[in-house]
């Protein structure tokens, strides 16, 4: 027992400190990252992480599910037209003799390769068109808008079909064309949202210290706008699936000898009940992969929404 003297500092026992907990070790380590609290709420989503998990594995089906059949999308095999799923052929093969195993994972690199591409491409020129618009104003802010009401009234699927079938189904010619109808209303939402921030603290600083007009949209304008921008490429995935497989659907897509899941489903339509697997293993890949896209994109914006409740808190 220590007696306090008048006049003299108490003793402090050095050995006898009170014990850190993680709490207080966080608080002084500094607080968590926002990477780290985006990905904790991310993995609180029990659908997000299912849809994780299932996208996972169609790219691992698409990069990896050649290692599974000795056959090309394209080998023909006329001793097996029209036969069902059988050791042979895992999943059948088609009126031609084509093996439908085969077919569905080249089917399903090709319709992944064009949506990833178009739904990058088009989340890059909507970020930085919308926010160049939202920035600049005036006269560059109306004549920006003006082209984008336009397009957004264009007949696109028409011209997607003519612009497709005439290139012959060129799977990269789809690209371009559904790149150049596909920014318009992303870039508008864009404009929407940076017009918000274009009058922030940090922005009027920049432009006070003479960084360039460019540099600010660059390096202030869409960085803030990151979460609404990784949420608009998921979605960007979903729909562009859904309107490759439209098209190729209808004939105006890919095209043969070319293979995609909307060209899978073309040609298992007319034979859903005679040879029902050419249509079922097709349709089930395309609502794996659009439902899958869907629940990772409804994540995103539940763990980089910080007034969403869905993704817990920190």
């Amino acid at each position: 027992m220590t007696t306090n003297l008048p006049g003299r500092v108490p003793s402090v026992d050095l050995d006898r400190q009170p014990p850190t907990t993680g709490r207080s070790h966080q608080h002084r380590g500094g607080r968590l990252s926002r990477r780290r609290l985006y990905l904790r709420r991310f993995l609180r989503s029990k659908g997000a992480v299912a849809g994780l998990v299932i996208l996972a594995l169609l790219v691992l089906f698409a990069l990896l599910g050649g290692l599974f059949t000795p056959y090309s999308y394209s080998d023909v095999d006329f001793a097996a037209l029209t036969v069902p799923p059988s050791p042979d052929h895992i999943f059948g093969t088609n009126n031609a003799g084509n093996d439908t195993f085969a077919q569905a994972v080249h089917g399903l690199q090709r319709s992944l390769v064009i949506a990833v591409s178009v739904s990058l491409l088009t989340t890059i020129i909507s970020a930085f068109v919308g926010a160049v618009a939202a920035y600049f104003g005036g006269r560059t802010e109306r004549v920006v808008l003006g082209i984008v009401h336009f397009l957004l009234v264009v007949p696109s699927f028409l011209i997607l079909a003519l612009v497709s079938q005439k290139a012959g189904g060129d799977w990269r010619v789809l690209i371009v064309v559904l790149t150049v109808f596909g920014w318009m209303y992303n870039a508008r939402v864009v404009w929407a949202l940076a017009t918000s921030l274009r009058e922030r603290e940090y922005v009027l600083a920049a432009r006070f210290m003479g960084v360039s007009r460019i540099r600010i949209v660059l390096r202030h304008l869409i960085p803030n706008i990151g979460s609404l921008l990784v949420v608009t490429f998921t979605i960007g995935v979903v729909a562009t699936v859904q309107g490759e497989t439209a098209l190729s659907f209808i004939g105006f897509g890919v095209q043969p000898p070319d293979v995609s899941l909307g060209t899978m489903l073309n040609d298992g339509a007319d034979t859903v009940s005679s040879a029902p697997w050419l249509f079922y293993v097709p349709a089930v890949l395309v609502t794996l992969l659009t439902v899958s896209m869907a629940l990772i994109g409804d994540g995103l914006r539940d763990a980089l929404d910080p007034t969403s409740r869905s993704g817990g808190g920190a």
